[in-house]
């Protein structure tokens, strides 16, 4: 069995597992940094605009953060090297098939998905399709 990164998107795509993450997840997003609470971010990004950050829903809401796209996370667990091509352009083509909104993260050993929420458990029967089997019918 291959340890490192993978490559071949033959062998992810037959391997993928997928793991939900505990919790429901937003995106909130402010003009300076020292307006969101870093040190609870489960994910961030600077952009011109400024500073989007993954926050755990309960958490957005202590602090009266504002966001309108409440998601589940979920991880890919195939160890897929960064230059790997094709893994979210299949995971995108076939939750965009069944109309399911998908945000992309990269990380450095797994790429996870922030889906709707109340979708949470269509999208997992829908890739888990993916790896040769086909989704229910009523996934």
């Amino acid at each position: 069995m291959q340890s490192g990164p993978q490559t071949d998107l033959a062998r992810m795509l037959a391997t993928l597992q997928v793991d939900v993450r505990a919790g429901e997840y937003v995106f909130v997003s402010a003009a300076r940094a020292q307006s969101l609470p870093l040190e609870l971010a489960h994910a961030s990004v600077v952009e011109d605009e400024g500073l989007t950050c993954v926050l755990r829903r309960e958490d957005a809401d202590a602090r009266g953060l504002a966001y309108d796209f409440v998601a589940a996370w979920l991880s890919l667990r195939v160890h897929s090297a960064l230059q790997a091509v094709g893994l979210t352009a299949a995971v995108s083509r076939v939750l965009a098939e069944r109309g399911i909104a998908c945000n992309v993260l990269a990380g450095f050993h797994h790429d996870h998905l922030l889906v709707p929420v109340d979708r949470r458990e269509e999208a997992v029967r829908v890739l888990h399709g993916l790896r040769g089997e086909e989704p229910s019918p009523h996934a």
